[in-house]
């Protein structure tokens, strides 16, 4: 069953036909997870182009009236009476797109943005119940943690156990490298975790994912070894106040608009009341799903946009203080 008719997807992107190249949207209208394929949009119909590798799965796989596999030898022949054929401008390079204009003459390509992605920001019950597992599946992760951080472990060897424990609890992968971080290295948001082993009282940032059946889970946590120091609690409690801020402002607002710059605001205010908001060095948070990373950035700086229902956008307000440690508390939140 796909999850948009056809036609309603070339009225919002007012397009007669539109050509998806990226592989992800792919997945997301067919259900099929492949390496390389086209869907072309044309109607109340979809056809999925594939190689020999993927045609006897997309045919088992795919299911619908509204989809047609074949193989992609027909690509050309279909294209040749297309007139107008929007494409994503975002997913496909300047040498790709000139050997499309090359090959069809006839057809006027007209560039697209992101038609494909404001669908996938609202998710199905199918799409939520793949989420909630693996962010079930992360907790349980991250439930295991402190017992495994003994003095002389390394970042690395934390990190490693973090992808066997998804394994174990049944996730297909990890959605992203886990962060590990100790100590001063936690002032580096995007840390990679290496050699530096655990010390007595340090600080300890995680931040992990999984993935089920392609969709994603994000949360980060703090874990102390020994007594936090008072600098420490300060910005803990700080930040954990701005989560929860922000995390009431969507749960609060069911039926009404929020955007993404009030709560990146709202967090913000928080933080700034502590007088730490210069130390907040990144958006709130961002939109998750079949990408880590997708629809809108939770930040004043991104353009402003109303989050949708069953959208799910994570919370993770951060302080980073130089040369000493970081603190970055975050979960997801299904948007009512």
């Amino acid at each position: 069953m796909l999850p948009r008719c056809p036609s309603t997807i070339l009225r919002h992107a007012k397009i007669p036909v539109l050509l998806i190249s990226d592989l992800t949207n792919i997945r997301y209208l067919t259900g099929l997870s492949v390496s390389a394929g086209l869907v072309l949009i044309r109607g109340k119909n979809m056809k999925l182009y594939v190689d020999g590798r993927y045609r006897e799965m997309a045919k088992k796989q795919v299911k619908g009236d509204r989809c047609q596999v074949r193989e992609i030898e027909c690509f050309e022949r279909d294209m040749q009476n297309v007139q107008q054929c929007g494409f994503e401008s975002e997913h496909i390079t300047v040498s790709r797109i000139g050997i499309w204009k090359r090959k069809f003459k006839n057809t006027k390509f007209v560039q697209t943005r992101e038609v494909i992605e404001e669908f996938r920001r609202s998710k199905s019950a199918e799409e939520l119940k793949n989420f909630r597992k693996a962010q079930r599946i992360t907790g349980q992760i991250m439930q295991k943690i402190p017992s495994f951080l003994q003095k002389g472990v390394t970042e690395r060897e934390v990190a490693e156990h973090i992808r066997r424990w998804a394994a174990d609890l049944g996730a297909d992968e990890l959605s992203f490298d886990a962060i590990v971080a100790f100590g001063k290295n936690s002032a580096h948001p995007h840390h990679h975790p290496g050699i530096t082993k655990l010390q007595s009282r340090d600080i300890v940032q995680i931040d992990c994912g999984v993935r089920i059946n392609g969709y994603c889970s994000d949360q980060s946590r703090v874990f102390f070894v020994g007594k936090p120091t008072a600098e420490q609690k300060r910005v803990y409690d700080a930040v954990q106040r701005a989560k929860r801020r922000a995390t009431e402002v969507i749960k609060g607002a069911e039926g009404a608009e929020v955007t993404n710059h009030r709560l990146d605001e709202v967090a913000r205010e928080v933080l700034r009341e502590e007088g730490l908001e210069q130390y907040f060095i990144h958006s709130l948070g961002h939109g998750v799903g079949l990408d880590i990373h997708e629809g809108p950035s939770l930040s004043i700086k991104a353009p402003k946009v109303v989050l949708k229902t069953n959208e799910i956008v994570t919370i993770e307000p951060g302080v980073y203080l130089p040369g000493k440690f970081g603190i970055r508390l975050e979960d997801e939140v299904v948007v009512l």
